[in-house]
């Protein structure tokens, strides 16, 4: 396997290759490898999101962040069609998180509840065709973050020309990765193939009616940060049930581990690691194989925005909080919804 070769591998594969060598030398040169995939990848991500923000401001680095996880998932996933279909529910997909998340927080709760309802359906429907690329944990995760960092005024026009460059930039990658794959399939068949007693449709549905009802049932209680259940219960609400149990099992400990490391680096740094703690994080991301240390991981950036409007007993106590709630949620809601899906294919077959 070639240097090259071996930046390609994600974290669970470095480590297995680590693992797996018996001579001690070629051992410490894949270790060596793998540290530096990790660094070069924290510095262009640091860098790139920086450059957004330092161009679109400060309220907008959320996209940078967004649009980079594009950038990296789209030079090897795809959306099983034609690159005519592709770029099309492309540039759909983007002017949803253009528009969809600024509308939702502008609606009432009901208002929210149906926007959201309607935006996640389409982005799943057409950005989540193949279910086995989990296109859904960057798409519909970079809707609830834009969602949950809301913005007006000068700084969202700023977000649009953001959003912008970035389906240019993102519609660029995918077309130079994926121009010479000879799919059959065109938009069109994709929507014809939108079935309720089709698996993949089926999940579509789970997720949309799971992901919208946690956020606006969060809402209803006035939980702060229900951006947090919404993700929660999109990550464990994942096409087969027993990767929803093992997110479940993963999720709920990880974060629960990520508020007492959190808790422990700010009382003995101070306040003054809040700015690094998100890159702390992502450092720890990418040596993690294990969802429940990503988990762990993850928790730590969010935590750290969080602190500057909910204090630190606050961002704690409610990233905790409510990443069970959505766990928990999104569990309950699967059961249910299989259930009434099942009812409703056994009622349309019989009619």
């Amino acid at each position: 396997m070639t240097f090259y070769q071996e930046l390609q591998l994600n974290q669970a594969g470095s480590k297995a290759l680590i693992k797996n060598c018996t001579d001690s030398r070629e051992k410490l040169r894949h270790t060596f490898v793998y540290l530096f995939k990790i660094f070069i990848t924290m510095v262009f991500c640091v860098a790139f999101v920086t450059a957004y923000g330092k161009i679109f401001g400060d309220d907008n680095s959320i996209v940078g962040v967004i649009i980079l996880l594009c950038v990296m998932v789209f030079r090897h996933a795809d959306f099983g069609m034609k690159m005519t279909g592709s770029l099309t529910s492309m540039a759909i997909i983007f002017a949803i998180l253009a528009f969809g998340p600024r509308l939702a927080n502008m609606a009432g709760l009901l208002g929210e509840l149906l926007i959201n309802v309607i935006c996640i359906f389409l982005l799943l429907l057409l950005g989540c065709h193949n279910v086995m690329m989990a296109n859904h944990s960057t798409i519909v995760l970079g809707y609830l973050l834009l969602y949950g960092y809301d913005t007006s005024g000068k700084n969202y026009l700023l977000r649009l020309a953001a959003i912008g460059v970035g389906a240019l930039l993102t519609g660029i990658v995918f077309y130079r990765n994926h121009r010479k794959i000879p799919y059959k399939r065109t938009l069109i068949d994709v929507l014809k193939e939108f079935r309720v007693n089709s698996l993949r449709t089926r999940w579509q549905l789970t997720v949309t009616f799971g992901v919208s009802t946690a956020i606006f049932f969060g809402g209803l209680l006035h939980i702060p940060r229900c951006m947090w259940i919404g993700i929660a219960a999109m990550s464990v609400l994942m096409p087969f049930r027993d990767d929803l149990r093992y997110r479940v099992k993963g999720r709920i400990p990880g974060n629960l581990i990520g508020g007492v490391v959190f808790l422990a680096l700010y009382l003995l740094f101070s306040p003054s690691i809040l700015p690094y703690i998100g890159m702390i994080g992502g450092v720890g991301v990418g040596l993690s194989a294990s969802y429940k240390w990503q988990a762990v991981f993850n928790s730590l950036g969010a935590m750290a925005i969080a602190t500057s409007f909910l204090g630190l007993p606050g961002a704690i106590l409610f990233r905790i909080l409510n990443n069970i709630l959505g766990s928990v949620y999104g569990q309950l809601f699967e059961k249910l919804s299989s259930r009434v899906l099942d009812r409703f294919t056994a009622s349309a077959s019989c009619a």
